[in-house]
């Protein structure tokens, strides 16, 4: 592989991951301790859920990466999937933050040599570049969860994290004037 594609692959998904993490927070921060722990319906997950089971996979997918299968022993996915009435949303958030050092701590010593090493996931054989887009997608993909389900609980009171309804000119005009100084 390329060294220098290799160098831009591993900024770019660090990126991608501090941005996600950043979005998750954003949306979190403006939801009150009830909407967390809400789930909207019987077969939903409320927001602290979420966070739950993307703490659970991010310990078990980089911890020991290179070295050991990402589905570890010892994890139990579907405790991942409940809540107990006592948890707090001090003790949800530390699990997320716990979860991203994990992610963190795998990803940033990384090099590019080490792009097409082969990982473990559930006993399938991934290359690192693989199993870092595999992950990339799930936490997207849960983090897009969190957002909507801030977004419903919060209604007209939402603060957009992006650009807001009715303002897309605005914003590429923006750019554009950017572009031009």
């Amino acid at each position: 592989m390329n060294e220098a594609l290799a160098r831009y692959f591993l900024e770019d998904a660090l990126a991608v991951f501090r941005k996600y993490k950043k979005l998750a927070e954003d949306a979190m921060a403006q939801l009150g301790d009830e909407e967390f722990f809400t789930t909207i319906d019987a077969e939903a997950n409320s927001v602290a859920i979420i966070v739950k089971h993307l703490a659970g996979n991010m310990r078990s997918r980089w911890s020991d990466f290179l070295t050991a299968d990402g589905e570890k022993p010892d994890r139990d996915r579907d405790a991942e999937f409940r809540i107990d009435a006592e948890t707090t949303r001090e003790e949800v958030i530390e699990w997320w933050d716990a979860g991203w050092r994990y992610v963190f701590e795998a990803v940033e010593p990384l090099n590019p040599s080490d792009l097409v090493r082969t990982v473990l996931i559930r006993g399938e054989p991934h290359t690192v570049v693989k199993a870092i887009n595999r992950q990339l997608t799930h936490y997207a993909y849960h983090v897009g969860q969190i957002v909507l389900l801030a977004k419903h609980f919060k209604s007209e009171d939402w603060q957009s994290l992006s650009i807001a309804r009715g303002h897309s000119e605005a914003f590429n005009q923006s750019m554009c004037e950017r572009e031009t100084s």
